[in-house]
């Protein structure tokens, strides 16, 4: 198992011959200015535990860079999601704080600190719950959907929707190639937490099989629910989602999540499980009818398909939980195999070093394990699978991509550059009822949107358009 590489240059993803295949490329979200540690969402037990300990959002934005540099520099695909505004002066103002953008601030953190905390919270870092991606090769009108996530269950994070929809329309902006839906309705019923709990399987280039993981059904009679915290993501929301992206119903599997699991922490399918190609990693109790699942897969994605199913003898949901094992990616490499990108934790842990090691000695799928320093991310709950999106584009969908999203050694040192700039290295829970930060954030953020060739998408900047 080796640790991170930290080389100096990132390779251009556009080093590819003009091709017509479809590579993934990962879509990393930025931890933004006012990342902090406010123990804000139910049921995320690294958030919960390390709720009120200072931050360093400075630390957090530059591992989160370091793991996209070290990938990139392997010639992976990778590509930039902007953090959001942040404090949402707009949403308190929504809640009866009014006066300057200043006295919101100060009144806020004066009357009600912990609104303020959920409005300045920096989770949109966490893109795997931006959206949800189909490939063009699997939608009717072979253009690729996506449907932004209304993160619906908790308060702090249904405020990054509408953002996020001018984020991906500002980037996916030819509607020829791309088409991005509204979120669906902000309503219990249809709780979205977006490609965190959506997996594709399939070859890039052909049509695949889009496995979505729910974790109750809202409506009607159903399987049981977790009773300790909430199923985040319904079936009504994910059924919804493969109507609006014209999916093929013999290429789409459903399966629910167990309901126990989700009472020890597993607040998203992607901290049990992970899938890419024809392999999916899993713990054996990350589904309801787990076997049957299984099938349902092998049958849909073909004799090919690979599942490595990790028992509970050998590794418990609590420690899969804690080391964040499942949250890793899976990037692919030649000869049907894959390079693991785990978090650090994941070296430090004797079972799931002992896992990892036999999977590679063994010539499982996973051919190599990468392990990267994300603590600033874990303390919140968040490896290095919630820290990225993954889009599958081809060469021509690429192109039509104009803003300077994706990742090379100019965008790399720009960046770096730009966070040492204007993030602080130290943020207490008291030191967001500070009116300085609201402006430090803005600054920030207005050049970023400089840097990366996007339209004004802030509300700071619409305001003043």
């Amino acid at each position: 198992m080796s640790g991170a590489e930290h080389g100096t240059d990132a390779s251009p993803a556009t080093t590819a011959q003009h091709t017509a295949d479809t590579r993934v490329t990962n879509f990393d979200g930025i931890p933004g200015p006012t990342h902090n540690y406010s123990g804000l969402a139910h049921g995320n037990l690294a958030a919960e535990r390390n709720a009120q300990q200072d931050a360093n959002p400075r630390e957090a934005a530059l591992q989160g860079l370091a793991k996209m540099r070290a990938l990139a520099a392997r010639g992976f695909p990778q590509a930039i999601l902007p953090p959001q505004e942040r404090p949402d002066v707009g949403a308190l103002r929504a809640l009866g704080f009014d006066g300057t953008d200043h006295d919101v601030i100060v009144a806020a953190g004066r009357d009600a600190p912990e609104l303020l905390a959920a409005c300045s919270s920096a989770a949109s870092m966490w893109a795997a719950n931006a959206a949800t991606i189909s490939a063009s090769a699997d939608c009717a009108d072979a253009r690729l959907h996506i449907t932004p996530a209304n993160l619906a269950t908790h308060f702090h994070r249904s405020l990054e929707a509408a953002t996020t929809t001018r984020v991906l329309r500002a980037i996916f902006a030819d509607d020829a190639r791309f088409r991005v839906h509204d979120p669906l309705p902000t309503a219990p019923q249809f709780g979205d937490e977006g490609a965190a709990n959506h997996t594709r399987f399939g070859a890039p280039n052909d049509a695949g099989v889009e496995f979505f993981v729910y974790g109750r059904r809202a409506l009607g009679a159903g399987a049981a629910s977790p009773t300790r915290f909430p199923a985040r993501q319904t079936r009504e929301a994910s059924e919804a989602i493969a109507r609006r992206h014209t999916l093929d119903p013999a290429r789409t599997v459903f399966a629910q999540q167990r309901p126990d699991a989700i009472d020890s922490g597993v607040f998203h399918n992607d901290v049990i499980a992970v899938g890419e190609g024809t392999f999916l990693f899993c713990h054996e109790r990350a589904f309801v009818e787990q076997p049957r699942v299984l099938d349902a897969l092998a049958a849909a994605v073909g004799p090919a398909f690979t599942a490595v199913v990790i028992r509970d003898d050998e590794l418990s949901i609590a420690d899969a939980v804690g080391t964040y094992l499942f949250n890793s990616q899976l990037l692919p490499l030649p000869g049907d195999r894959f390079l693991l990108v785990a978090p650090e934790e994941c070296r430090v842990h004797r079972a799931t070093v002992q896992i990892l090691d036999r999977l590679v000695a063994e010539g499982s799928p996973i051919a190599e394990v990468l392990t990267f320093n994300l603590r600033q991310s874990m303390r919140n709950g968040g490896g290095p699978a919630c820290l990225r999106l993954r889009v599958p584009l081809s060469y021509d969908e690429r192109s039509a991509v104009r803003a300077n999203v994706f990742l090379d050694a100019v965008l790399d040192a720009t960046l770096g550059a730009w966070i040492e700039r204007h993030y602080r290295d130290r943020l207490a829970a008291t030191d967001l009822r500070d009116p300085a930060l609201l402006d430090e954030s803005r600054r920030a953020l207005d050049e970023l949107t400089q840097i990366l060739a996007l339209p004004s998408i802030y509300p700071f900047q619409l305001a003043g358009a």
